[in-house]
């Protein structure tokens, strides 16, 4: 997903490759996420992300997410098409650092400020079909 931050500025990875792809599209589809079966979010208007080798992302807005549930932590990532990325945790095993959202991304992926995503190995997604 990301690299771990050194300190050091980073530019976007557009700069050195500029064909690199990311498809950001309205998942047009309910999306919720339960972590140890407690309901953390719950969205029609979430974002599924493509890129590349990697399995798809779903984003999904805050004002759908049950903020209260998640405790921000320090930790940090550089993905160079996206930006930083802060973390959050939930309460229970296996809930460090489970969830992600990019502050203030490039402006190539603006659509996912404000939008958290979750890590599938940590949480449970139920996706209605499309």
């Amino acid at each position: 997903m990301g690299q771990l931050m050194s300190g050091k500025e980073h530019k976007s990875g557009y700069e050195s490759h500029p064909g690199h792809l990311l498809r950001l599209m309205p998942a047009g589809r309910r999306v919720r996420v339960r972590f140890n079966g407690e309901l953390l979010a719950d969205s029609t208007r979430a974002l599924e992300l493509f890129e590349g080798e990697y399995a798809p992302v779903f984003y999904l807005p805050r004002e759908d997410v049950k903020m209260e549930l998640l405790t921000p932590t320090k930790s940090v990532t550089w993905c160079p098409f996206k930006g930083e990325a802060s973390y959050w945790s939930l309460e229970g095993e296996g809930g460090q650092d489970a969830v992600w959202s990019y502050e203030d991304p490039f402006v190539e992926m603006a659509e996912i400020k404000d939008y958290l995503a979750f890590y599938p190995n940590k949480v449970e997604f139920e996706v209605e079909p499309a």
